[in-house]
C-alpha cells in the first residue's frame, strides 16, 4: 500500500477541491488499537486502485492541529483511528475503530 503523507493544510484543501474519491486514515502510533485497524486494512489494501483513489495517512501524534482541521472541513468528530471517505469534497463515509472496513469503502467508490 503506497501511503500519501499528509502532513499539510495545503493537501487537505486539494482534497477538499478535488473531483472523485479520496481516502483519509487518522492513525495514532501510541496506540494499539489504532495499529491494529491500520494493519487490518493495510491487508485488504489490494481492493483500492490506487491510481484512480489516493490513499491519505495521517499521523496524529505529529499533526494534532491537521487532524483537527480535518474534522472542521469535512464535518466529522475526531476519532483514532479514523477512516474518511472523501467524494467530491464531501466526507461519504466516516468509519472508527473496529468498523474500518476496506471493503466497505471499496463498495462505496463502485
Amino acid at each position: 500500500m503506497n501511503w500519501i503523507n499528509l502532513t499539510s493544510a495545503e493537501q487537505l484543501n486539494e482534497i477538499k477541491a478535488a473531483i472523485g474519491h479520496s481516502i483519509i486514515f487518522k492513525h495514532s502510533t501510541r496506540c494499539s488499537i489504532s495499529m491494529m485497524a491500520k494493519k487490518r486494512f493495510e491487508l485488504d489494501g489490494k481492493l483500492f486502485d490506487e491510481n484512480i483513489t489516493p490513499l491519505y495517512f495521517l499521523d496524529l501524534i505529529k499533526y494534532r492541529d491537521l487532524s483537527t482541521k480535518v474534522a472542521q472541513m469535512f464535518n466529522v468528530h475526531h476519532e483514532s483511528p479514523q477512516l474518511l471517505l472523501i467524494k467530491n469534497g464531501k466526507c461519504i463515509l466516516d468509519q472508527s475503530h473496529s468498523s474500518i472496513s476496506a471493503e466497505e469503502a471499496v463498495e462505496s467508490i463502485q
